[in-house]
């Protein structure tokens, strides 16, 4: 998806057809979408070819995107958990594995990255009903992408959350007080910002709706900016799209709590319990 975005970027700021890009490449003007898209793999003759076709020069843009056609080919550890995953979630999980700064605003529930095992367990299993293998699998995905971000000194996570989100009750109390020691101990964690944003806030912090912003290490690279629904996701990757979503992240860092009062607001939580 990555790739494609970035083909994509270039074709149009060459004002260059989808059918002549196809043409050009040997094939067709559907499949200059898909490749756009994300849909199918990549061969990197294709891509230089299309770099050729747009004036790309650049040999490290050049090297970058070759070196992500040639990373399409390898199975991600994700895939090893198949049918349990949906196919557009492991293309999140695969978004977010490649990034080295996620930034997040999360409404409903603790982001899942900063979820206890017991506590994603709840979120889980609760509502559609799943096979609970499917919970299991799905547990241990959340659970390796934690370890990613904790075990990594090159990934950042900033993640703000609203005080719904850590008031809403998520099965037994000791459960909840379990996650909020958890988060505690989070904010000390150097790769992991924390902030709350309180009810006082008002209608504001709603604005947006939950969603995430995803930087890559190579600044040739846009962000992506990832919507999830009840059954799919979106992936947005326009200029305007990441704008707009990364205005509305600096606003709500301004009105949340900065990140030194969290774990005050953490312990009030707990003495609340």
């Amino acid at each position: 998806m990555l790739l494609g975005s970035e083909l994509r970027k270039y074709r149009e700021a060459r004002d260059i057809t989808r059918a002549a890009a196809g043409h050009h490449i040997r094939g067709s003007e559907s499949k200059i979408s898909r490749m756009e898209l994300g849909r199918v793999g990549f061969k990197e003759r294709d891509v230089e070819d299309l770099l050729k076709l747009y004036g790309v020069t650049d040999k490290h843009v050049i090297r970058t995107l070759t070196d992500l056609a040639r990373d399409t080919k390898k199975p991600g550890w994700w895939q090893e958990y198949g049918e349990s995953l949906p196919n557009w979630f492991q293309v999140y999980v695969g978004l977010e594995e490649a990034a080295s700064r996620i930034r997040a605003y999360e409404s409903q529930f603790v982001h899942g990255l900063l979820q206890t095992e017991e506590y994603a367990r709840s979120v889980i299993s609760s509502g559609v009903l799943t096979p609970t293998i499917e919970v299991e699998h799905r547990v241990e995905v959340r659970l390796r992408r934690q370890r990613h971000v904790y075990d990594s000194t090159d990934v950042r996570l900033w993640a703000i959350l609203d005080e719904a989100a850590l008031r809403r009750p998520i099965g037994p109390v000791d459960l909840m007080r379990r996650q909020l020691e958890h988060l505690l101990k989070a904010c000390d964690h150097p790769n992991i910002t924390l902030q709350v944003v309180p009810f006082a806030a008002g209608a504001l912090a709603a604005e947006a709706g939950t969603f995430t912003i995803l930087r890559y290490p190579d600044f040739e690279l846009s962000d992506i900016v990832y919507l999830e629904q009840l059954t799919g996701s979106i992936c947005l990757d326009r200029r305007s799209e990441i704008d707009a979503y990364t205005m509305a992240m600096e606003r709500l860092s301004v009105i949340a709590e900065q990140p030194s009062q969290t774990p005050d607001i953490l312990k009030e939580m707990l003495s609340d319990l």
